[in-house]
């Protein structure tokens, strides 16, 4: 895994990267989010043998209450998922983990970031346009499980540098 440091807090919510210790606590989000889930084995090998990821984990009281991953290809971040437990949701922790995720981004010096998000997912689109995502395509029939399509969504990070 793409090696991160630190913890960051804002409020109540404090994100940190993810290790092997909160892989229940992942994998019960997971369960409770996604119809088409990813198995615990599947995080496993994001965390052990995937040198492009970035997976950090958000706590809400020190509870682990949602997750996001990254992966650093070249010079781009592609945002694989962001989930929160339900009962959670609407308590900023979808913001805490995307603004973390865009720090991680910049610190890294990437260029951009990419993501996929359900068409019908109204409250996900909100969230990164407010981060400044743009839509910029269409996936036809991106998830298997219902055909529906994706919307890609891009957040340019390029610096204009200033002349002197």
């Amino acid at each position: 895994m793409n090696h991160i440091s630190g913890t960051n807090q804002i409020g109540n919510i404090r994100t940190e990267p993810m290790t092997i210790s909160h892989l229940e606590d992942v994998y019960e989000i997971e369960m409770s989010s996604f119809s088409i889930p990813w198995d615990r084995d599947d995080f496993v090998k994001e965390l052990n043998e995937n040198d492009k990821a970035i997976y950090v984990v958000a706590f809400f009281d020190d509870k682990v209450v949602g997750y996001g991953g990254m992966w650093h290809i070249v010079n781009e971040g592609h945002i694989t998922n962001i989930a929160v437990l339900e009962q959670y949701r609407k308590n900023k922790i979808g913001t805490a983990i995307l603004s973390r995720m865009i720090q991680i981004a910049d610190e890294k010096e990437m260029i951009g970031i990419t993501l996929e998000v359900r068409v019908g997912n109204e409250s996900a689109m909100k969230l990164y346009s407010k981060f400044g995502f743009k839509a910029e395509g269409l996936r036809k029939n991106y998830y298997a499980d219902t055909k529906e399509d994706a919307v890609i969504m891009w957040k340019d990070l390029m610096r204009c540098e200033k002349q002197s």
